[in-house]
């Protein structure tokens, strides 16, 4: 970049939907003039951000985490009225308790969802019709929604220009050291292998999976994390499951959700999704490990396993799998809570590490944006 291009108010590293919107916010609602988005891919919302369920979350997956499922009651609301272009709302929802092996009843399960405020009806006749009533104790129609990521992405790279954030793609973080005078200094490495280092108060480290492979000064984060690499299926399904989305919980089960940005809809499986999992280390980029990751499919035992509970998915096409790491936090292994990681690094003053496992935790991030003192922004523009 050279001169004084390479002063930055803030630097956000990872062009994820998180970092994207922490960028977005520093310059619309902290009136950061100068923020610096880096992105190791080629294009924005391309990785974690893409390849998910595309669940905009209201509590009934997590009645094991009371406080992830309220937090997500919270956010919904929030995010459908934010992003309105992006979500979907053209399906029913249905959530289905397996008979055996759940670890919740169904009256369990419906008092749960009173308890966080989640609208929750027993779902009418027809709907009950889809699945083998041998295998499921009952059937809940729901509220929540999908969300297009490719629309989000539009929304992101327009208010990323209109706000004036300076976004590189193609470019890795490499690490964040601290910096005499400047506060931190940032090495990147470009696409074409060229490396150099910008400088700024604040660095905003939201490279996910990447989250702690940066070098320097940057020690890792105090939270442990977990790597998986997971898969999911991208499915034609038969007109009675079009508009539909099917979540058979809580245990060994399944999730079909429909997956807007395609027009198909995801199979997911607690089993057979993820394929291997590791701890998080220095030095092993989760990313690498992906690439060379031979992407088998296991959707013929995605599918067979299904079909039990829900017939009509026998007759479903499957299109292609969609291969990506997905990171969690080890605490949360046992609950399957997904609280966001937010840790500021006190041997780096003004370098924060955030991690988000749920698209409507970016609420629950700006909030504690929104405390933090930042020293005033610079002048120039």
């Amino acid at each position: 970049m050279g001169g004084d291009t390479d002063m930055f108010d803030a630097v956000v590293i990872g062009g994820g939907f998180y970092g994207a919107a922490i960028a977005i916010y520093l310059s619309q609602q902290r009136e950061m003039k100068r923020v610096l988005l880096v992105e190791r891919d080629r294009h924005l919302l391309s990785r974690a951000s893409y390849t998910n369920q595309a669940r905009v979350h209201n509590g009934y997956h997590y009645p094991r985490s009371f406080t992830t499922a309220y937090r997500s009651r919270i956010n919904l609301p929030k995010f459908v009225q934010q992003w309105s272009y992006a979500v979907s709302k053209d399906f029913e929802k249905l959530y289905a308790i397996a008979r055996r092996n759940s670890k919740v009843t169904a009256r369990q399960f419906e008092r749960f969802c009173r308890e966080i405020g989640a609208r929750i009806e027993v779902a009418p006749k027809s709907l009950h019709e889809l699945f083998d009533n041998k295998l499921i104790e009952e059937v809940f129609l729901v509220e929540e929604y999908a969300f297009d990521t490719t629309r989000l992405a539009g929304w992101a790279e327009r208010e990323l220009d209109s706000s004036g954030v300076r976004t590189i793609l193609g470019t890795k973080a490499l690490g964040v050291s601290r910096d005499v005078g400047c506060g931190l200094a940032v090495e990147l490495e470009h696409g074409n292998g060229l490396r150099e280092v910008v400088r700024s108060r604040y660095v905003f480290n939201c490279a996910y999976a990447g989250l702690n492979q940066l070098a320097g000064d940057f020690h890792g984060t105090q939270m442990g994390l977990k790597h998986e690499i997971t898969e999911m299926a991208l499915m034609q399904v038969p007109s009675s499951l079009k508009n539909i989305g099917v979540t058979v919980m809580d245990g060994p089960f399944f999730s079909i959700m429909p997956f807007p940005a395609r027009d198909l809809h995801t199979l997911s499986h607690v089993r057979y999704t993820p394929h291997f999992s590791w701890p998080d280390e220095p030095g092993v980029d989760p990313y690498d490990r992906l690439r060379d990751y031979l992407q088998e499919t296991r959707v013929d035992r995605m599918v067979r396993d299904v079909q039990r509970y829900l017939p009509a998915v026998a007759q479903a096409q499957y299109v292609e799998s969609l291969f990506e790491v997905k990171t969690v936090l080890v605490k949360n292994e046992g609950d399957d809570g997904r609280p966001i990681l937010f840790e500021k690094h006190a041997d780096i003053p003004g370098c924060f590490s955030i991690l988000g496992g749920k698209i409507d935790n970016i609420f629950d991030v700006l909030e504690k944006l929104e405390i933090e003192e930042f020293a005033s922004a610079r002048g120039n523009s």
